[in-house]
C-alpha cells in the first residue's frame, strides 16, 4: 500500500476536525443540561460520532471538559476584535461583556469539575487570562482613548468583578445583566472626554 497522498491527508485531518467541532458543540449542549457527569454515549449519539472516534480523539472525560472549555473561552475572546471592528469603543465594550456574562453562565457547568483538584485542568485558569485580558484590555483601551471610560481600570479586575455578579444570579440572567449594566455605568465615571482636534 503506497503512502497517502497529500490530498488524502487533508481530506481526513478534516474529517477529524469536524469530528472534533462536532462533539465538542454537543458535550457543551449536554454539559449545560445534564453536567459533565453526562454518559459519554449521550455527547457521542448528538455529535453523530461512535464511541470509539469519541475515545480516539477524548480518552479521558477530563480532556472533553478541558476542550470544551478551551474552545468556550476562544470563541468569546474572539469576539473583540470582530466587535471592535463592527462598533464604537463603547458600544464593543458593553456588547462583549454582555458576551462573557453569558460564557460565565457556560461556565458554571464546568465549574465542579474545574475545581475538583484534577491535575488536568490546573492549566486552565492561566488559559483563561492569556486569552481574555489582552482581548478585554484592547477594547478598554479604545474605549479609554476615545474619552468614554476612565483609563484606570485593569482587564483582570473587571473580568472578576462580571464574574462575581454572575455567580450569585445563577437562575436570574435579567438580573445579572442588568447588575453589568450598571457596572458599565460605573466605568463612564471619571472618564476624560477626548479633545477635539484644534482644541
Amino acid at each position: 500500500m503506497g503512502a497517502a497522498t497529500p490530498d488524502r491527508t487533508r481530506r481526513v485531518r478534516a474529517d477529524a476536525q469536524r469530528n472534533i467541532d462536532a462533539l465538542l458543540d454537543a458535550a457543551r449542549e449536554v454539559f449545560a443540561t445534564a453536567g459533565v457527569d453526562a454518559p459519554v454515549r449521550e455527547i457521542a449519539a448528538k455529535a453523530g460520532v461512535g464511541l470509539a472516534t469519541f475515545y480516539r480523539h477524548f480518552p479521558e472525560r477530563s480532556d472533553l471538559i478541558g476542550a470544551v472549555f478551551r474552545h468556550e473561552v476562544d470563541a468569546c475572546a474572539n469576539t473583540a476584535a470582530a466587535l471592535a471592528a463592527e462598533h464604537e469603543p463603547l458600544e464593543a465594550l458593553t456588547r462583549w461583556l454582555r458576551r462573557y456574562t453569558a460564557f460565565i453562565g457556560t461556565k458554571r457547568g464546568l465549574a465542579a469539575a474545574l475545581h475538583s483538584g484534577n491535575p488536568a485542568y490546573e492549566p486552565l485558569p492561566a488559559y483563561f487570562q492569556q486569552r481574555f485580558e489582552p482581548a478585554l484590555g484592547s477594547l478598554l483601551a479604545a474605549a479609554a482613548a476615545a474619552g468614554e471610560i476612565r483609563g484606570d481600570v485593569e482587564p483582570m479586575e473587571l473580568l472578576r468583578a462580571v464574574a462575581d455578579l454572575c455567580w450569585p444570579a445563577a437562575t436570574d440572567l435579567a438580573h445579572t445583566e442588568r447588575m453589568v449594566a450598571l457596572l458599565i455605568d460605573g466605568l463612564r465615571y471619571g472618564a476624560k472626554p477626548k479633545l477635539q482636534s484644534g482644541q
